[in-house]
């Protein structure tokens, strides 16, 4: 019998077949950081299409809160060209909205 998918798996679905139809998106992972929002630095500041579910499975099984963003250039409005990862523990900010030149294809945030 297969195993049925935990409501982890479930939340993360979407980034998981975004990782398959379009390998080459990659995901910028942002921290709350008091106040405001700050990205992540250093060698894995960017997630590569087929990390991005397993990154934030880790994170959210520790009990990080998430949202994610799915994001299009608005000269090619269907197709993905970045993701966004915010992760907080205690009270989450107000989430950015796209800047001007990106528009919003998706997002979730977990805990519902």
């Amino acid at each position: 019998m297969p195993k049925s998918a935990t409501p982890i798996e479930t939340f993360l679905a979407p980034l998981a077949k975004l990782g398959l139809k379009h390998p080459e998106v990659e995901a910028e992972v942002i921290w709350a950081n008091g106040p405001e929002w700050e990205p992540q630095s250093g060698t894995d500041a960017l997630l590569e299409a087929e990390e991005i579910p397993f990154y934030a499975e880790g994170l959210l099984l520790e009990g990080f809160q998430m949202h994610y963003q799915i994001l299009a250039d608005t000269d090619a409005p269907k197709h993905p060209a970045h993701v966004r990862l915010f992760f907080w523990q205690t009270d989450a900010l107000p989430l950015p909205t796209p800047e001007p030149g990106l528009i919003l294809l998706a997002g979730a945030t977990w805990p519902k």
